[in-house]
């Protein structure tokens, strides 16, 4: 297997939903019609990724950063290719991009009880915040 990582792009759209949809854990909104996700690769453009073996969108991840911090949201990888080093890979690669671009710190969000997620997180460096309230506001209805 031969996995290549590169740079997603709207084309990729529709197998990139698909596969959101398919992994636990993902929370999907408004936020990510193709519209949305195509203002924010184009407002981020190289940071968000995918995984392709042998033509097929097996994983992807969104990262941007406002200038200060990077955020990355939607991480998944198909069941089939999972526990082969493509989700660390992708995460990897989009902090090398982040410290490339001077962002020194990266945030993201996972439910309180998706314990797969939150084990990966913390294998790959990250650590819960439990000192921080996420608080939203619905601008739009």
């Amino acid at each position: 297997m031969r996995v290549e990582i590169r740079a997603m792009t709207i084309a990729d759209y529709d197998d990139v939903y698909a596969l959101w949809q398919a992994c636990e854990g993902v929370g999907l909104s408004a936020a990510d019609s193709r519209q949305g996700i195509r203002r924010f690769l184009s407002r981020n453009p190289g940071l968000s990724l995918v995984a392709v073996d042998d033509g097929r969108v097996v994983g992807a991840v969104l990262c941007g950063h406002d200038g200060r911090r990077g955020y990355v949201h939607h991480l998944a990888v198909a069941a089939s290719h999972r526990r082969r080093g493509i989700g660390r890979a992708l995460v990897e690669r989009l902090l090398s991009t982040l410290r490339q671009q001077g962002i020194d710190k990266c945030h993201l969000f996972v439910f309180k009880d998706n314990r797969a997620a939150i084990t990966f997180w913390h294998k790959v460096g990250y650590a819960r915040r439990v000192e921080l309230v996420m608080m939203s506001h619905q601008i739009a209805k």
